[in-house]
């Protein structure tokens, strides 16, 4: 794999000057020498070509990432620490009719798993036992309460997925009350090894599976291979045969799209192919859930990350946790139905709340930056605003500000202590800030990763988590100047933008974190047509001597980059094509990211 270089757009807006979005926009340039050794791979297409040489790959690694297959990436099971012991505990118990039950995260990576394992159970012919936390009573993850309780309920074993490596009290405490765990987590890991029956993580640091990147859904899918390949040695099998594995890549698809692992390895195979199973309609919770959507055939990333996702974490987020899980897993086609339909009314709350939060977190993060340009984060907070949304609302902030952002809410209702959730910009531990800010006493607790962060306080810490925050951010200047670079992956003119074009594109996908989706220039263009649709989206239509194109900015309307798009004239936009179906009819449109005056 190569690193790209990065270099102004030629002969477009001044590359050192800002857009209207806060972004300085960065033509990518591959090595002539690579796009012609990339060439054969895309039937000769140089743009296609190119779009795989400014993402790092190699002449040599083409047919795979253009073909990724199960039996090229697929890991062996043996190789992640204690995957066969955890089989051999996994198994035992399906056939001595053990009461198991799955301990899952409230969020879709938790969802599918658990409906990953709910199915093999009942290829076996037994029942699974769910358990899913809380947000606002319990917080994420296991805790010494939960297990005390599904241990008076008759559980024998229980399986985490998603969460429970880092639960060492609630761990502790199982031991302790001699109810035994498998934990099938992703998260990283520090510190010693909790006591479990066995703890498959291929974050754990003595796991040398070198599959760190894969989602839990990922890591459960190599379970339930690694659960057919020892009973296959046993030389037994339920009746019907050993339980086929592969229509499960939907649900694995779903949660290493909607978790946003990276795209590369054998999490390329888990999507690709896992889109397809989609394709095919095989579980009655998808097909629910989209059905009463409005969604028709689900078939791509776009589908399963923005049209699915937040509608299953719609139940974890304002609502009954439990809902995903269970849809996912049923095959009853009524109850499918009315669980999709409360999960759809749910995701109409969530969007009302998220949208009432988001206007008060942004007049607070523009009144911040007013008193202080030059402040490295932003900090939002509010009684009243519900946990269940305030990362959606950090994830809002980071993206229009460009700046690391926290969002804090607190209240009757929503749990004992105020909750946090940020979002970072590449180069900026936000995890790490926070895990140090609770360390030295400014919160109550808190973590994370690199790119998001969760954390407990009182809400009259909130003065001082500010100024530390100031502080420790003052020291990422660099790194955030360098999240302002947006790239560019080539110039369009509009009259090209064809459904041909997004066919051929579509052919090096799947697109994804770690393999963005390409973006657009389009230069000097005339915009006109402006109008609102939905909240807060502006349809409008982009035009010069080579032809028309529609375009959509989503969420622009009372934003700058808005107001520079109703003023209409003319303007460089950056943006991704979609292909867009009305009345039997294939069009495209232009997904406008971000502008710049001419």
């Amino acid at each position: 794999m190569t690193k790209p270089a990065k270099k102004p757009v030629p002969d477009a807006p001044d590359a050192a000057a800002l857009s209207v979005g806060g972004r300085r926009w960065r033509l990518l340039q591959a090595e002539p020498r690579a796009v012609q050794s990339l060439l054969p791979a895309v039937s000769g297409s140089d743009l296609l070509a190119r779009l795989l040489a400014v993402r790092g790959v190699e002449a040599g690694a083409a047919a795979a990432y253009l073909a990724p297959t199960l039996r090229e990436f697929f890991p062996d099971p043996s190789s992640f620490a204690d995957m066969d012991k955890a089989a051999g505990v996994i198994l035992d118990a399906i056939l001595d009719g053990r009461k198991v039950v799955v301990f899952a995260d409230y969020d879709v990576d938790g969802g599918t798993s658990s409906a990953i394992l709910a199915r093999y159970f009942r290829a076996w012919g037994r029942d699974l036992g769910l358990y899913v936390p809380d947000r606002l009573e319990e917080g994420y993850g296991p805790s010494p309460e939960a297990f005390r309780y599904l241990k008076a309920q008759g559980a024998e074993l229980v399986i985490t997925v998603d969460c429970g490596a880092a639960a060492i009290r609630a761990l502790d405490e199982a031991v302790a009350i001699n109810l035994p765990i498998v934990v099938i987590d992703h998260h990283l890991m520090s510190g010693a090894v909790p006591h479990t029956a066995a703890l498959v993580n291929p974050n754990r640091p003595d796991c040398n599976s070198g599959q760190g990147h894969l989602a839990a859904a990922g890591v459960v899918f190599v379970f339930v291979a690694a659960l057919n390949r020892l009973a296959r040695e046993r030389g037994i099998a339920p009746p019907g045969g050993l339980p086929d594995i592969m229509p499960l890549l939907d649900l694995c698809a779903l949660g290493t799209l909607c978790d946003m692992a990276p795209l590369h390895g054998v999490n390329r195979a888990f999507v690709r192919q896992g889109l397809s199973m989609m394709a095919r309609d095989q579980n009655p919770g998808l097909r629910a859930l989209a059905d009463v959507s409005g969604i028709g055939k689900i078939e791509t990333v776009y589908h399963a990350t923005f049209l699915l996702g937040p509608r299953l974490n719609a139940g974890g987020r304002v609502g009954d946790p439990w809902l995903a899980a269970k849809l996912l897993a049923t095959d009853d086609r009524a109850e499918a139905i009315e669980l999709a339909e409360r999960l759809h009314g749910l995701n109409d709350e969530r969007k009302a709340l998220e949208s009432a939060i988001l206007d008060a977190a942004t007049a607070q993060a523009e009144r911040a930056l007013a008193e202080n340009p030059a402040r490295g984060v932003l900090i939002a907070a509010g009684e009243g605003w519900h946990p269940g949304v305030i990362g959606i609302v950090a994830g809002r902030l980071k993206d229009r500000f460009h700046l690391p952002s926290i969002v804090i809410g607190w209240g009757d209702g929503l749990g004992p202590v105020a909750k946090g959730s940020g979002r970072s910009v590449k180069g900026v531990n936000l995890g790490a800030a926070i895990s140090e800010a609770a360390r030295q006493g400014v919160i109550l607790s808190g973590g994370g990763h690199a790119m998001a962060g969760g954390l407990s306080m009182d809400p009259d810490q909130l003065p001082a988590l500010d100024a530390w925050m100031l502080d420790h951010m003052s020291s990422f200047a660099a790194e955030r100047d360098a999240a302002l670079d947006m790239d560019i992956d080539a110039v369009l003119a509009p009259g090209a933008a064809t459904p041909q074009l997004v066919t051929a594109i579509a052919s090096i996908g799947p697109f994804g974190v770690g393999a963005p989706e390409p973006v657009f220039l389009l230069k000097d263009v005339n915009i006109t047509g402006v109008r609102r649709v939905g909240t807060q989206h502006l349809r409008f239509t982009v035009e010069d001597a080579s032809g028309r194109l529609e375009s959509i900015a989503w969420r622009a309307d009372g934003t700058p980059m808005g107001d520079a798009l109703r003023q209409g004239g003319r303007l460089s936009l950056a943006g991704r094509l979609k292909a867009d179906t009305w009345n039997g009819r294939e069009r495209v449109q232009l997904e406008t990211l971000d502008v710049s005056r001419v």
